[in-house]
Parts: C-alpha cells; structure tokens; sequence
C-alpha cells in the first residue's frame, strides 16, 4: 500500500482529492501516534500556519510555486497540517 505522501502525487481531480481526504482519515484513526494534530481545532491552526509559509516551503524543498493552486496542492496543504507546528 502506497504511503500518504506518495498518494499526494496522484491527487489531479476532485475524486482523487476525496479519495486523499479519506485515506487522510483512516491514517489518523489507524495511526493516531503519528499525528501532530489530532484535533481539528490544531489541525486548521496548523494548516492556517502551512498556508502562510508555503512558498517558502515551495522553494525550500526545490519545487516551483504555482500561480495558480491545484488539486495536488490542496493535498499537500492537508497532509502538512498533519504534522506541522
């Protein structure tokens, strides 16, 4: 089985998002431990905080930001939120 991360280069259409989302959620209900944020009150704030600083992120990590978001960057926003701090 494809990890979370792997999964997220899939993600091109809304189906695709939605079937991220709900691997998103059997990760965290099968894997709470590997969860920074277990609360949906952390996970937005995290997401939140993801969001401000993605571009740099972007940069960071050699990828170019797009003009435009994608369905591939709305799953990247929420895997982050995963465990961002």
């Amino acid at each position: 089985m494809m990890d979370l991360h792997e999964q997220i280069n899939l993600v091109d259409s809304n189906k695709k998002l939605a079937e991220f989302v709900e691997a998103l959620r059997n990760d965290l209900l099968s894997n709470p431990e590997d969860w920074e944020n277990t609360r949906l009150d952390l996970f937005l704030e995290a997401m939140a905080a993801w969001v401000h600083s993605m571009e740099n992120v972007y940069k960071n990590t050699d990828r170019e930001f797009p003009n435009q978001p994608s369905w591939k960057m709305i799953a990247d926003i929420l895997y982050a939120a995963k465990g961002y701090e």
